[in-house]
């Protein structure tokens, strides 16, 4: 069987390639990027002629999924944990209006927060919705779990939630890869009462959902990757259990492997839910108190709790037995297993810190530096920023930023501070954020004549997660326009040093206009033009 070295989100691209796919929908965001971008430039994918163009948002993503799904066909959707927030009107209701061609929704869960703006677990959107999660805990399970999650998905008529966490999707491991199925036949739905949300069809559909999560359970018990491993390691040893979730399992393993305890381990792991409530009845006969290893926040961990009473000992992150925030590792988790651990790497010390910085040459810079000598001149100037590269505006040296939220809140804050009497108030978003969720903030300072002043960071990409094609190109004063902007307040200047009397003086006036105006600072991202001046080199 052949085999190849993949990224965990590689692997999850093959696998939904091999499993049938005919679409993917996804808007980038680390740690979930390269799945996408892994299908857009795969030769099989391209073969197949699989969908795999960017979106404008999370929703659009997943309802465009749906729609794919409702004609026979296999979609993926991909998103960072936090897109799911974005994503869960349709989601959550996806699961009520079932699905005909199967439908996995990959949320990239970033614990530790190395490029976002919480912890937040993607489980719990799963236990939330009321539809199966799927947990691989090392690359090889990644990729066979996709081919498992279309299957249950087009069996239960249900969306499949499945969940990678930062380590695994962007670590590599070799992986065995099976043969490729064909796509879905098309075959478009005909049951409109499905897909019909009325309140008549809901609550019919949600009392057929209810009535699957006997089957969902029955599927975590078959599921060959939830498993009861026991390693003895003394006969006098005490037999401690363990729940270990997704990759969690792995660092057990390894905490295992050193040897260094005389106690005996009954694990339980867990890659797909509902929790396998029998095992974990099973494993409280085997051992006297339980731990429970978990990426991300403790889902498990209080299921457990509740499953087995008050008097039965569970511990993990909420006990303090394990870090209550951040990524776990085998060094802390050894700890959590009570044996004594030495890191094999010792504590960096007297290092001087390097905090991320802008890119020199770039074009935020220059609109930073603008706004840095305007914002001076006014007492209480505010500006609020957004999602994206330029969010590293807040740091040294420019420090322009009183906030950064989440993805298009820039804009409506603004809003809402102009509306408290503050002024200037000033939002900075960038190009790719604004068409993803800063239009309809948009329309909000529009049809209430804020007094508030738009600055939207043009440099023709999706800069933070790569260089991904912008929803928007070219089109964001027609945008504008169109949303109600006065032409006479949309004005498009180019960041440059050279330019910068100009720049200056375009905010002096926008500001000192008692109403919604717009500046568009458009400068091509230097990474993104060094990348197109190499490939047009290699062209000629």
């Amino acid at each position: 069987m052949e085999k190849r070295l993949l990224l965990g989100d590689e692997a999850v691209a093959l696998g939904a390639i091999h499993a049938g796919l005919s679409g993917v929908y996804a808007y980038p965001g680390t740690p979930s990027t390269e799945i996408t971008e892994f299908i857009q430039t795969n030769k099989e994918a391209k073969e197949r002629n699989i969908r795999s163009r960017w979106c404008t948002n999370e929703k659009t993503a997943m309802e465009a999924a749906l729609g794919m799904s409702y004609c026979g066909k296999r979609a993926l959707v991909c998103m960072k944990h936090v897109g799911m927030n974005v994503c869960a009107d349709a989601f959550v209701n996806s699961a009520v209006t079932g699905v005909n061609g199967g439908v996995v929704v990959l949320a990239a869960d970033d614990p530790s927060m190395h490029s976002s703006q919480n912890e937040q677990d993607s489980r719990f959107y799963g236990k939330f919705a009321m539809v199966p999660v799927f947990e691989p805990s090392n690359q090889q399970e990644a990729y066979d779990m996709m081919s498992r999650a279309f299957d249950l998905s087009e069996k239960l008529h249900e969306p499949v939630l499945m969940r990678v966490v930062t380590r695994l999707a962007h670590s590599r491991a070799a992986v065995e890869i099976r043969q490729a199925k064909q796509q879905n036949a098309l075959n478009p739905s005909t049951d409109n009462s499905h897909w019909v949300l009325l309140p008549g069809n809901a609550r019919r559909n949600y009392a057929e959902l209810i009535q699957k999560q006997g089957d969902m359970l029955q599927a975590s018990y078959d599921a060959e990757t939830n498993d009861m491993i026991s390693i003895s390691n003394s006969d006098k040893g005490s037999w401690k259990g363990v729940v270990a979730c997704g990759i969690g399992y792995n660092y057990v393993r390894e905490a295992l492997a050193s040897g260094a305890t005389d106690d005996n381990f009954a694990i339980l792991k867990v890659t797909q839910y509902p929790l396998p409530e029998d095992g974990v009845r099973q494993l409280a006969q085997m051992c006297s108190e339980i731990l429970v290893v978990e990426d991300g926040q403790p889902v498990v961990e209080d299921d457990v709790k509740k499953l087995l009473g008050a008097d039965f000992k569970v511990e993990g992150r909420l006990t303090g037995r394990l870090p209550r925030a951040g990524e776990l590792n085998p060094d802390n988790v050894a700890l959590g297993l009570g044996m004594e651990n030495k890191p094999v790497y010792d504590t960096a010390k007297n290092l001087a810190p390097r905090p991320p910085q802008l890119c020199q040459g770039c074009g935020h810079r220059d609109v930073y530096t603008a706004l840095g000598e305007v914002v001076k001149e006014y007492e209480n100037a505010r500006v609020f920023g957004d999602i994206g590269c330029y969010t590293l505006g807040a740091l040294p040296p420019f420090k322009a930023l009183a906030s950064c939220v989440d993805m298009g809140a820039s804009i409506t804050m603004a809003k809402g501070a102009a509306d408290a009497g503050l002024w200037p108030a000033i939002a900075v978003i960038g190009d790719s954020t604004f068409t993803h969720s800063g239009m309809t903030g948009l329309l909000d300072a529009v049809n209430d004549n804020s007094n508030v002043t738009i600055i939207i960071s043009d440099n023709l990409t999706t800069g933070m997660t790569g260089g991904q094609d912008s929803a928007g190109l070219n089109k964001y004063e027609a945008i504008c326009l169109g949303l109600g902007v006065d032409p006479d307040h949309v004005k498009v200047v180019v960041p440059l040093p050279k330019n910068m009397p100009e720049i200056t003086q375009t905010l002096r006036d926008e500001i000192n206009y008692k109403g919604v105006s717009v500046i568009i600072p458009r400068r091509e991202c230097i990474q993104t033009a060094a990348r197109h001046a190499r490939e047009k080199a290699k062209k000629q």
